[in-house]
């Protein structure tokens, strides 16, 4: 593994006394000098492994401007003076410094002490760089399968996870592994170190999808007793994982792609913005190109997000990946309930490898699940694997004669446990979209011919 031993030495000049030595310390430590005069309200430049305050003559002024410089425990911050004194050592200590010395009597002292600040720092980057290495190797480990389908995906993905503010859309019909795959771009990259934090635009109610994604401030609304940072916030350096992406409203659309464009977000109710640093992976099972032609998705934030697209492939179209993740979920279940391993046999796998899996890898892991449960120990029952859904009451044969409303909602129904009751494949095979197939499950269909609705 190459060392991440690139150190830089930065001398922070409030004076030019010994500065031809910090020449000749950073040529025999093996550093990188760089330099830097302060100046009002502008921050420490990034990327020091080492400082060095050169305040020879302005020892003063050192204790004031510590705390602005001293801002991270891993950067050690060496001050350099001319006034050699215990009790002004003592002070720029406690101010936040790691040591002091005075020149000319210190230089062996001083050359010392950076020496090991350097071999420390050489050794944390190093250790860094080895645990950002397992990360990559570890992150797509629960990625399972080896198909051309999936090998091209995952060909694709790794040529972006380096990058760490590439933003990305994954799309892919229902249990595809779409966060799964978000999960491995993020820990598998520069930001792994930092947080994952998740949101399914579907899962939480509109009102409230402002507040979780911008957080408030108390009092921005009736129940906000006390502040409350948004997730953005929350996944600051890291990745924040938008899946069902498609589900926004229209105004949090407007807002998104406001706060994607200036990187920064308010929360409700504050007059001033934050600065966010976050990667967006964001995921959809619908056709977003058709959203945004039908007017239900913003143009411009389809294309912001789909900067990079990743197409995870259904499971009917990955061959023998089946078997692949048969194998894997059978070991997890069995080591989990402690009952013994059943191995797939030829009847098994021609069973696995021949059912359409509309639901995809999700059900295949509840179908193995629940076939090492039911079975006896050490088998695999055909018929607990490919057990279908109980019908519900209205799923049952259509009904004639009948309303055609009763017709249209029992064939919505039929089409849902054809598909083990994937909304989005029972959707796709009856041409149309998701939102129309829940009102027609819901008996909603006269609204819909109300409101000329045909989608």
């Amino acid at each position: 593994m190459k060392s991440a031993g690139d150190v830089a030495l930065l001398v922070v000049r409030l004076s030019d006394s010994f500065a031809d030595f910090w020449v000749v310390l950073a040529r025999d430590l093996g550093v990188t000098l760089r330099e830097w005069t302060p100046v009002p309200d502008e921050p420490l430049p990034a990327g020091a492994g080492v400082v060095l305050l050169a305040a020879a003559g302005h020892e003063a002024d050192v204790p004031g401007l510590l705390p602005t410089i001293a801002s991270r425990a891993d950067v050690p911050v060496i001050v350099v003076g001319s006034t050699p004194s215990h009790r002004l050592a003592a002070q720029i200590v406690g101010a936040g410094a790691t040591d002091y010395f005075a020149l000319p009597d210190d230089r062996d002292g001083l050359r010392d002490a950076l020496a090991a600040a350097v071999r420390r720092r050489r050794a944390a980057l190093d250790r860094a760089a080895l645990a950002q290495l397992e990360a990559q190797a570890h992150a797509f480990r629960d990625i399972v399968g080896s198909s051309p389908a999936l090998r091209s995906v995952l060909e694709r993905t790794a040529r972006v996870v380096p990058h760490r503010d590439a933003t990305i859309l994954i799309t892919g019909e229902t249990g595809t592994g779409k966060e799964l795959l978000a999960r491995a771009l993020h820990y598998g990259g520069p930001r792994a170190a930092a947080p994952f934090v998740e949101l399914n635009c579907a899962a939480v109610p509109a009102p409230l999808l402002e507040s979780e994604l911008f957080g408030h401030e108390r009092g921005a609304f009736t129940d906000a007793k006390t502040a409350k940072p948004g997730l953005f916030e929350v996944a600051d350096g890291g990745t924040m994982f938008l899946d069902e992406v498609d589900h926004l409203a229209s105004e949090l659309q407007g807002k998104l792609l406001r706060a994607l464009d200036q990187k920064s977000v308010r929360r409700l109710g504050a007059t001033t913005t934050r600065i966010m640093d976050v990667r967006i992976v964001a995921a959809t099972n619908t056709d977003l190109a058709g959203a945004v032609a039908a007017g239900r998705f913003r143009e411009d934030l389809f294309y912001r997000l789909n900067v990079i697209t990743l197409e995870l492939p259904p499971l009917r179209e990955r061959g023998d990946d089946v078997l692949q993740l048969a194998e894997f979920f059978l070991e997890k279940f069995s080591a989990q309930y402690a009952l013994p391993h059943p191995d797939l046999t030829p009847e098994v796998r021609r069973t696995l490898v021949s059912h359409a899996w509309p639901g995809n890898i999700r059900e295949l892991r509840n179908a193995i699940e629940r076939a090492v449960l039911l079975s006896a120990p050490g088998t695999l029952d055909l018929g607990e694997l490919t057990a279908r859904p109980v019908r519900s009451p209205a799923s049952g044969p259509l009904p004639f004669p009948a309303s055609l409303a009763d017709i249209t909602r029992a064939a919505a129904h039929a089409m849902l446990d054809a598909t083990a009751g994937n909304r989005s494949e029972a959707a796709r095979r009856l041409g149309i979209s998701r939102s129309r197939l829940q009102r027609l499950l819901e008996g909603r269909v006269e609204d819909d011919d109300k409101n000329g609705d045909s989608n």
